[in-house]
């Protein structure tokens, strides 16, 4: 990971370059997708500052830190860098826990309610054609008819449609 580190009012020593980025390296065990990190340090008066910004795919995480020594206040920043991305590491765990199984669905599901046939109905069928089954199915006051059609010699199902059209269906050998 790029650590790019920044000093205002005050010289970057090896040992406070070497301290700023063992503590940005700890942001990788939360995320491994990180692109750069960037950390800004500054004096004002007897007051140390430590900025902290994470750059991931995506995301950009930002840490500021107050203390009246320069490690402590690289600390506390680290700190609240860490809880940051452990806080999105958990968001993202929650997010893609896996769903339930099918059986969990089948448990939540209620049981199917038994078939209750109320109404049987003995209907002579005879040849005709699909123009013939409509006025039938027309003239009895229903919403579909079953017919035997002439020209086949199958059986097919006339149905009235929503828009005031006509649907046929047709029977096809399933291939079982």
């Amino acid at each position: 990971m790029n650590v790019n580190i920044t000093c205002r009012q005050m010289r970057l020593t090896n040992a406070i370059r070497d301290y700023v980025e063992e503590k940005v390296q700890k942001a990788e065990k939360y995320l491994n997708n990180i692109l750069r990190a960037q950390a800004t340090l500054s004096v004002d008066k007897r007051a140390h500052q430590a900025e902290i910004v994470v750059h991931a795919s995506g995301h950009t995480f930002r840490a500021l830190a107050e203390a009246g020594d320069l490690y402590a206040a690289i600390d506390l920043a680290s700190d609240k860098l860490d809880h940051q991305l452990k806080k999105h590491k958990e968001r993202r765990r929650d997010f893609h826990k896996a769903g339930p199984t099918e059986e969990t669905y089948a448990e939540l599901l209620p049981a199917p309610a038994p078939v209750r046939i109320s109404v049987v109905k003995q209907v002579a069928m005879r040849p005709m054609s699909p123009d013939e089954a409509a006025m039938e199915m027309e003239r009895m006051g229903f919403n579909f008819w079953m017919f035997h059609e002439k020209d086949s010699g199958l059986i097919n199902v006339i149905y009235r449609r929503q828009d005031a059209s006509y649907g046929l269906l047709l029977p096809v050998r399933s291939a079982r």
